[in-house]
């Protein structure tokens, strides 16, 4: 399976490759589309009868970094306030008060941290883990993500047999696939072709 990967300024130029596609008989199963405005994303889908990539899910690591991050945050508003108490003489008799004002507030923290890693990791899924499996080596997968952080539109075909990638790079390429460079200020072709090995 060869991945053919381009990135498009707009939208409505993504809908006229993958319909250029489909009308040059590449099956609408081995193509897909992805973008961060999702009522696009849906006008897309209902005009090509090409469904959507979801992103690969967001796993474990966002609901981690959310829970130290939430636990950090816990600590870092409640640290100032126990550090008060025990510098004033007058308050020093709360200080054991503070001590569970941060624990709560670290656990606190952890739990809302780790629900909102949870929740930002089921959204749209993590697209560079996705292209990464697609092949696409990982700084450039980062670009392509870039760009479509910045707006753009990343078509996907796929070729079973890699006999017809040239002809699907050409076709995206008459139709409006930019430079990465310009999507994302730097990189190679945004259209390219994509092995199994990533090369």
């Amino acid at each position: 399976m060869e991945s053919v990967i381009a990135v498009f300024r707009e939208p409505t130029q993504a809908k006229s490759a993958l319909e250029a596609l489909k009308a040059r008989g590449f099956d609408r199963d081995h193509l897909g589309f992805a973008l961060t405005d999702v009522v696009m994303e849906d006008d897309i889908a209902q005009a090509t009868g090409v469904g959507p990539e979801a992103g690969a899910p967001g796993g474990s690591a966002s609901v981690i970094r959310g829970t130290i991050g939430g636990t950090l945050a816990g600590v870092a508003l409640t640290l100032p306030i126990w550090l008060l108490l025990l510098i004033i003489p007058e308050t020093r008799i709360y200080q054991l008060g503070g001590i569970y004002g941060m624990l709560f507030g670290a656990l606190g923290g952890a739990g809302l941290g780790g629900l909102f890693g949870a929740l930002a990791g089921s959204d749209h899924g993590d697209y560079v883990k996705l292209l990464r499996r697609m092949g696409v080596p990982p700084v450039q997968a980062e670009r392509f993500y870039d760009a479509m952080k910045n707006g753009h539109t990343l078509v996907i075909a796929r070729d079973p047999d890699s006999k017809r990638a040239d002809e699907a790079l050409s076709i995206m390429r008459k139709n409006g696939a930019t430079q990465i460079d310009d999507a994302s200020g730097k990189g190679r072709l945004s259209s390219e072709r994509i092995g199994q090995d990533g090369k």
